[in-house]
């Protein structure tokens, strides 16, 4: 059939232009990235009052980020908390995490109870991943993102992925992070858990935009 030889050039094209694609990326000189800004993230946002809180070595080895930033958040007009922690991996790194809230959780003993994707600003296309995890007669609501230079609430590797390479091609950089938030659900119930981190969700992700760290080839610096 006629269409046949078609098909064959056609792919034959296809897979020439992703080889030349690929050639012309590894011969773009290597990114290194300045990520300290995201330590100047503020430890009072809104009502919200927080500070650092160290990783232990062994959970720092197995997430194996560029840098990462994990704080507790206390509100003091009602004592809520809210844990927040971001893993930022570099475009050197592949700039996605390498250990997952769904791995992480269960690894750590915890239930995962039900899991969802839910709006954090419609406006902006920003989601979230909602995880409500238990252990031991306590629970708790998680909410967890990507973000990369270009884009936020990213829910899914793929358009993880599909963003990296698009940052590829325009910018010659394709990091990115995991930003997670969780907090106990308490007396009050799972939806005002769930409001509190959709509240805090879209007072934090602007500043973490204003912080992203810069990427850059050494000899520019």
């Amino acid at each position: 059939m006629k269409s046949e030889p078609l098909a064959v050039a056609g792919l034959v094209l296809v897979m020439g232009m992703v080889g030349g694609a690929a050639w012309w990326l590894q011969l773009r000189p290597q990114l290194q990235a300045d990520y300290t800004r995201l330590a100047t993230l503020p430890t009072t946002i809104d009502s919200w009052s927080g500070f650092s809180v160290p990783l232990e070595t062994g959970v720092e080895e197995m997430l194996n980020a560029d840098f990462n930033l994990q704080r507790t958040y206390r509100n003091p007009e009602n004592d809520r908390v809210i844990w927040l922690y971001v893993g930022y991996y570099g475009t050197g790194r592949g700039g996605r995490p390498e250990h997952l809230p769904a791995e992480c959780y269960p690894s750590a003993g915890w239930r995962i109870e039900a899991s969802r994707s839910i709006a954090i600003d419609p406006d902006r296309d920003f989601r979230a991943n909602e995880f409500l995890v238990s252990q031991s007669g306590q629970r708790r609501l998680v909410h967890f993102w990507y973000r990369s230079s270009r884009r936020t609430g990213m829910v899914d590797e793929l358009s993880l992925g599909l963003d990296h390479l698009a940052g590829r091609l325009r910018l010659g950089r394709a990091d990115g992070a995991l930003v997670r938030l969780s907090t106990p659900i308490d007396p009050d119930g799972e939806y005002v858990a769930r409001r509190r981190l959709v509240d805090f969700a879209r007072q934090l992700d602007p500043l973490l935009g204003d912080r992203w760290p810069r990427e850059f080839v050494a000899s520019d610096r």
